[in-house]
């Protein structure tokens, strides 16, 4: 069968890095982004340029109609998704009290409804085929909890148990569902804790000494991907920041 990847949120970043090294082992690879559209297509072309087959879309992955419409290009270019990465999120930081109605819930519709909306969509041929990878990008703090970041914890863990619960499900249909939490990673997302912090964690927070890089949760997201008798699993990569 073809491998085909969908990987949400693939402009930049983890994502970017994600879909530029599936693309490099021999999927075909959609590029989904909401707004940087120059960086997708900056993606799509290099990809392109080293013979990598490849296209990008723009969907809002809390649209369900946007994600179906989608899901709907890539079969027609690409073919049927045999791998679906969902890694699509948003984050703010603040004091819970803080948060608004509207931030509560636009987080939970991109980072937890952007997951069921794409899954919906992408599994009706894994069951048909009895075949089929889905990988949920969360985060140490979905597994830890972090302070000023309650939204964005919870649905962060949320997605391990829909991680855990659909893989206990599709296994019999031959389908796998994943986890990979990453740690602080040097990302535009992190940048909003400034410079000193960043070195701080890294100094004394990471028994690794660094933040971690797009291109090492890429390579743990297609390992998951890959592990063929591996499932309902969370892979954390933190460089020891939780041990």
């Amino acid at each position: 069968m073809k491998k085909v990847a969908l990987v949400t949120g693939s402009s930049r970043g983890i994502g970017a890095a994600t879909a530029a090294l599936l693309a490099e082992s021999g999927y075909a690879v959609c590029i989904n982004y909401i707004e940087r559209k120059d960086k997708a297509e900056e993606l799509e072309a290099l990809l392109r340029f080293e013979g990598c087959e490849v296209m990008s879309w723009q969907a809002d992955v809390s649209d369900a109609a946007a994600v179906n419409e989608m899901v709907r290009q890539v079969e027609r270019r690409l073919g049927y998704v045999t791998l679906l990465v969902n890694n699509a999120g948003i984050a703010k930081q603040q004091q819970f009290q803080d948060i608004e109605p509207e931030t509560w819930k636009r987080l939970f519709d991109v980072n937890l409804g952007g997951c069921f909306n794409t899954i919906q969509a992408v599994l009706p041929h894994m069951l048909h085929e009895h075949e089929g990878a889905i990988v949920n990008v969360s985060s140490i703090w979905g597994s830890h909890g972090a302070s000023c970041e309650v939204a964005y914890s919870s649905t962060k863990h949320a997605i391990i148990g829909l991680t855990r619960s659909l893989a206990a499900e599709l296994a019999p249909s031959g389908i796998r569902v994943n986890c990979v939490a990453p740690g602080v990673i040097d990302t535009d997302m992190v940048q909003v804790l400034g410079q000193e912090t960043l070195e701080e964690l890294a100094r004394d927070a990471i028994p690794m000494g660094r933040l971690g890089r797009s291109e090492e949760i890429a390579k743990a997201i297609i390992h998951m991907a890959e592990a063929t008798y591996t499932t309902g699993q969370v892979l954390q990569v933190d460089g020891g920041f939780f041990t």
